[in-house]
């Protein structure tokens, strides 16, 4: 009886299974900005995991066809195009809490994902993570592919009655194949605390760069001014002088409170464009959007170009989740057909894709105002669109008589 149970539930879960993975994923017919198209399903959830990573499939050991070990959620993903594939290196987390990293790559970069055999292992230093996340993954051009991610460690200075408070820093692995990793030393910073860190995939004067993003606490960014620059004369023991603020956070702006780069940057002729996350409180809880800028392309500090306002926000089922009313990127991809992949996370549960062109990013980096900082400068830049519309029309109006 308990054999023919879990042959049966072991059946279902797996026509389930199959079907999930096989789903295309048409692009969403009722979105459109003209800058970006977003897809109709998300590109992994939890539900995408392999079913022998989350049931004992053995009914003598699992007669009831339990889930032993859950997933709770798939997203935050590295990102690389590798011999002609899309690969991800996503951040899984189970029902314990605790995330690990684990390859999954797709031909098209749209739908068709598929998990490696099993997650990542990531060796441990002599302090050992108690929770890792957030891969950054960057082909160097010293020849080594990084991943970049945050490390997390109970706060040794906190009371035994405080079982939240903790330090986070950069941890850094380097690998040729995403099988076999080697673990660096932390980056070693002035700030106390560091996420969102991301190298810089060329050198800079002869030296590795990092953007950074320096925090007094776990939480709050304190005196952390925004988007740190900061240089490195070795990743085999890395370690920067002092932080450079390139991207300050601002008042009453959608980075008021934290902001962070994405991704690594992506290189274009017009200069180098970034992907960074900007963090704002409401009586909501905090709200994270996406923006874009553009940094010179010999002077990776300096910024030329940044669009007022939000690149992506959370729309729709995007803004239910473990954290609600949240966008997060760390991964994206420039590929060799000319598409941009953009992968989001929405409310710290599910893996998104968007896709754009270079050209389309550089019209709107470049194009779009940047931000006035004041609700009369916001109204004036309303006005000139559109008083130069209405002149538009008129003078089409006139060309057509």
């Amino acid at each position: 009886m308990k054999k023919t149970h879990f042959t049966s539930q072991l059946g279902k879960l797996q026509r389930k299974h199959s079907a999930l993975l096989a789903r295309r994923n048409p692009i969403d017919p009722a979105w459109y900005n003209g800058v970006y198209s977003r897809y109709t399903h998300p590109v992994l959830t939890a539900d995408h995991v392999p079913l022998d990573w989350r049931y004992d499939l053995n009914p003598g050991t699992n007669p009831f066809c339990q889930e032993r070990l859950g997933i709770n959620a798939a997203f935050n993903a590295g990102a690389i195009e590798w011999k002609g594939r899309v690969l991800l290196c996503v951040r899984v987390e189970g029902w314990d809490r605790k995330s690990f990293f684990a390859m999954a790559e797709s031909k098209n970069g749209i739908d068709g994902f598929r998990f490696w055999d099993e997650p990542c292992v990531i060796p441990e230093t002599d302090s050992p993570d108690t929770n890792v996340y957030d891969m950054r993954l960057v082909q160097h051009e010293d020849g080594w592919i990084y991943g970049l991610f945050c490390t997390e460690r109970r706060d040794p200075k906190a009371p035994p009655a405080d079982q939240s408070s903790a330090i986070a820093q950069c941890g850094i692995v380097r690998t040729r194949n995403f099988q076999d990793w080697e673990r660096l030393p932390d980056l070693v910073t002035p700030s106390a605390q560091q996420r969102n860190v991301v190298l810089h995939p060329e050198f800079v004067r002869g030296q590795y760069a990092l953007y950074t993003r320096p925090q007094d606490s776990f939480i709050d960014a304190g005196s952390g001014g925004g988007i740190g620059w900061a240089l490195c004369r070795s990743l085999d023991k890395p370690r920067t002088g002092k932080e450079e603020i390139i991207d300050p956070r601002v008042y009453h702006t959608i980075s008021e409170l934290k902001n962070g780069q994405g991704p690594a940057p992506i290189k274009t002729p017009e200069g180098w464009l970034h992907l960074a996350h900007g963090v704002r409180n409401t009586a909501a809880g905090l709200r994270y959007v996406l923006y874009l800028f553009l940094t010179d392309l010999t002077d990776p500090r300096k910024i030329i170009a940044r669009p007022q306002g939000y690149f992506i926000a959370p729309t729709g089922e995007e803004r239910i989740g473990d954290v609600s009313n949240v966008v997060f990127s760390n991964g994206w991809v420039a590929r060799k057909n000319g598409t941009v992949l953009i992968y989001y996370a929405s409310s710290d549960t599910r893996l998104h894709v968007a896709s754009t062109t270079i050209p389309q990013l550089l019209d709107y980096v470049k194009n779009t105002p940047a931000d006035g900082l004041r609700s009369a400068a916001s109204v004036q830049q309303r006005i000139a669109l559109i008083r130069a519309n209405r002149r538009f029309r008129t003078k089409s109006r006139r060309n057509v008589a």
